[in-house]
């Protein structure tokens, strides 16, 4: 028996290909040009060079351009409604404005309206804090007087003489030679200090108190004393004194042949 011959190959599909492997792309490297020279500004992180058109650092990406710090407010912009920030629709300086010039308006009356108050307080802590003196009026003179008595009596210096006035209603003026800053006054009431004979005569009880400024302004205040023997202190607080009258509108102990008795008026100035 003749022996086998094995069949040959079929040909080769020429179509038919194998498969391929997955092959990854090789990293581009660009190459710098030559003219490229890092003279910038150093990056303010980490000191590289870059660029100067450049806007963020080549090593670390740190923003090249630093920008300063705002500028501090005025402190009047830290209160309300100046610390408001800008809204749309408008800016809010109209209202500003508005605010400023109410609360300016308010300042200059207040000024106008508490200007003699805050005159008058700051005279009386002087008063309080400095001292004073005794001053002598350079003319005493009275409205009536009774024989024996005269004006010039209640400013002697003596408790135990005094100006004796006929009736209610009666006064007697000082006038002082250069104006003064008047403190207060000392009034001594009585024919004598010695209480034995400090009711023989009658005693004022109210006084009437005008004072005639330099400028002929006039303070007017009304005295009420105690029926005793002793000095009584009258504080006043008037600038620019130049004429005190005192008249008489009550007193105690008034009969016939009784006249009412003013023994001493002192005043006290501002040193």
């Amino acid at each position: 028996m003749p022996p086998s011959i094995p069949a040959p190959d079929p040909p080769a599909d020429p179509v038919a290909v194998q498969p391929a492997k997955p092959v990854a792309p090789r990293p581009v490297v660009r190459a710098s040009a030559a003219d490229e020279v890092q003279d910038g500004p150093p990056c303010p992180r980490c000191g590289t060079p870059n660029l100067p058109a450049r806007r963020f650092c080549r090593r670390c990406a740190a923003p090249l351009a630093v920008t300063a710090p705002p500028p501090k407010l005025p402190w009047w912009r830290t209160r309300w409604p100046f610390r408001r920030r800008v809204r749309i629709g408008g800016s809010g300086n109209a209202l500003r404005r508005t605010i400023a010039l109410v609360v300016l308006a308010a300042l200059v009356v207040a000024g106008i309206l508490l200007y003699p108050v805050g005159v008058s307080a700051f005279q009386d802590v002087l008063d309080k804090v400095r001292s004073t003196a005794p001053i002598t009026p350079s003319l005493t003179s009275a409205s009536a007087a009774v024989e024996g008595h005269p004006a010039t009596a209640a400013a002697d210096g003596l408790s135990n003489t005094y100006w004796g006035a006929p009736a209610v209603g009666d006064s007697v003026s000082f006038t002082f030679r250069t104006p003064f800053r008047l403190v207060d006054l000392i009034v001594h009431t009585g024919a004598s200090a010695d209480p034995e004979h400090f009711r023989q005569q009658a005693r004022p009880l109210v006084l009437s108190l005008e004072v005639t400024a330099s400028d002929g302004e006039l303070h007017r205040k009304e005295i009420t004393l105690n029926d005793q023997p002793g000095p009584q202190t009258v504080a006043t607080g008037i600038s620019d004194v130049a004429q005190v009258k005192l008249t008489v509108r009550e007193a105690a102990g008034t009969g016939p042949g009784r006249t009412i008795a003013l023994a001493e008026v002192e005043f006290f100035k501002r040193t």
